[in-house]
């Protein structure tokens, strides 16, 4: 019991000559992050399970519509990281205002942000249209998928301005700690989402059958259903209860200083989504290289890191918020405390997680695919994606903490040499290594191996057993990512940053 209250209990997350103030009790302040996180993490879960719900309706369609959606992801991602990084500015830059109880800078903060947002989408609009077909090829489509891909991908783009704007909007309320607003939003927009799905992939009713042109259709009219969600949230806010509330007779001019603040969050997280979005682009290049077959069991695996992932970025979202919040109100202290407490929360819920992933995996990835050599496959990679829990989870609790402190520019440089450097080239060196000497050992197994090593051998082919080897090398990744994250946590150096 003492040992439980001790790595749980609030007190001993920080030593006594480091407090500003009095503390709350354990149960108080698990209770005021779970405030934030639990409709949060709802929000982030529901989300990543409607959309496995999405990846397996057009699984129905067939292994190679699986793959030609799942290519769209990181140029997707690619596009929208300038919008990640402004909003993560957004976040910690409103989150400090809240604490500071500076209101109507928060909302000049918030109109200014929309501005350059919505000028920066029409750009990104116009560069997905016109270099789409180069963006499949460069993710890898083939001729069995890229022209699906393509078309699934130029749909999305034309919506880009309604999802960047929704993001935005988002960033600023969970900022303010209001995260039963984005919950609203973003599920009602993956409900529609998954409707429209039933209705145009397979054509049910009246409707068409589109197949993955339906499935973007269905996406990009979610996308505008969330967008008008989240616009109405502040727009028929009340002005005098809200934190956030805008209106059409506000003072939309440009605020050089509030962009100014955000910017200098944004910007140095800019670099971080450029790193990410670069590391993961190619990564996904390499695994899309292994062939159709490899590549959906990569895509039906993810849906299951993504969910994971998911469910510590509501955490974090929370820590993000309470982190800044508290910085805003001179309690370092505080920050620090709450920071941990989400540590916490992530370990127990890495160790289930990767407890049901182990137990169940068979039967989900059943769910994607009736494919035999993809759900082996996909099965066997599930182990791997069990491992990734307790890191994954860490490294994003953590680094969203430093975030909300403004501490952007070390996550930067970690992101920039973990994800953008080392992820891609340990992933090529695994899939090289393991194609090249594929035939020798096969041979080697062959002669030595007992019957049941041999059939578990010949189940795959090299490039099967290579995706294998590339996810091992995103685990040494994120692995480093989580003890390098911590690290700067625990030295508190972030307490000082000014936003």
């Amino acid at each position: 019991m003492n040992l439980l209250k001790k790595f749980f209990g609030v007190s001993s997350f920080i030593p006594k000559d480091g407090l500003r103030g009095s503390l709350p009790t354990s149960r108080e302040a698990y209770k005021n992050l779970a405030r934030i996180a639990i409709p949060s993490v709802c929000e982030m879960v529901l989300i990543s399970l409607i959309g496995s719900i999405d990846t397996m309706m057009v699984g129905g369609i067939g292994t190679e519509a699986i793959a030609a959606v799942g290519l769209v992801g990181q140029p997707r991602m690619l596009m929208l990281c300038i919008f990640f990084a402004l909003n993560t500015g957004v976040t910690a830059v409103i989150a400090r205002r809240k604490g500071e109880g500076r209101k109507e800078v928060a909302n000049q903060t918030m109109r200014t942000s929309i501005l350059i947002i919505l000028a920066l989408s029409i750009v990104m609009v116009a560069i997905g249209l016109t270099f789409s077909r180069d963006l499949m090829r460069m993710a890898g489509a083939k001729a069995d998928t890229i022209d699906d891909a393509e078309t699934y991908f130029r749909i999305i783009t034309m919506v880009i301005p309604f999802n960047a704007l929704s993001m935005a909007i988002c960033a600023a309320q969970r900022g303010t700690g209001n995260t039963k607003i984005t919950m609203y939003v973003n599920i009602i927009s993956n409900l529609v989402n998954v409707l429209l799905n039933w209705l145009l992939i397979n054509g049910v009713w009246i409707f068409p059958r589109l197949e993955v042109t339906g499935a973007a259709i269905a996406t990009a009219v979610g996308i505008i259903v969330g967008c008008i969600l989240a616009l109405a949230s502040v727009f028929f806010s009340d002005r005098e209860h809200a934190f956030l509330h805008l209106s059409f007779m506000d003072d939309w001019r440009f605020n050089k200083s509030a962009a100014q603040a955000v910017v200098k969050v944004g910007g140095n997280s800019m670099l971080e989504q450029i790193a990410l979005r670069i590391g993961f682009f190619l990564y996904a290049r390499l695994v899309a290289g292994l062939g159709t077959q490899a590549y959906a069991s990569h895509v039906v695996c993810m849906q299951f890191l993504n969910l994971s992932f998911t469910f510590a970025d509501g955490i974090g979202v929370a820590s993000t918020s309470l982190v800044g919040q508290m910085l805003g109100k001179e309690r370092p202290d505080l920050s620090h405390i709450y920071g941990k407490i989400a540590q916490r929360i992530a370990m127990v819920g890495s160790v289930v997680l990767a407890s049901t992933i182990v137990i169940l995996r068979y039967p989900l990835v059943s769910l994607f695919t009736d494919d035999p050599t993809v759900m082996r496959l996909s099965a066997n990679v599930m182990l791997i994606v069990a491992l990734f829990q307790p890191p994954q989870m860490l490294s994003i609790i953590t680094s969203g903490a430093l975030r909300g402190a403004g501490d952007t520019k070390y996550v930067a440089r970690v992101m920039l040499v973990c994800v953008a450097v080392m992820r891609p080239i340990t992933a090529f060196l695994a899939i090289t290594i393991i194609q090249k000497f594929f035939t020798p050992v096969y041979e080697v197994t062959t002669a030595l191996a007992s019957a049941e090593v041999m059939e578990f051998w010949l189940s795959y082919e090299a490039p099967q057993w290579a995706l294998m080897g590339a996810w091992g090398a995103s685990f040494l990744d994120m692995t480093l990512r989580m003890a390098i994250m911590m690290r700067r946590f625990n030295e508190g150096k972030w307490h000082s940053i000014k936003v």
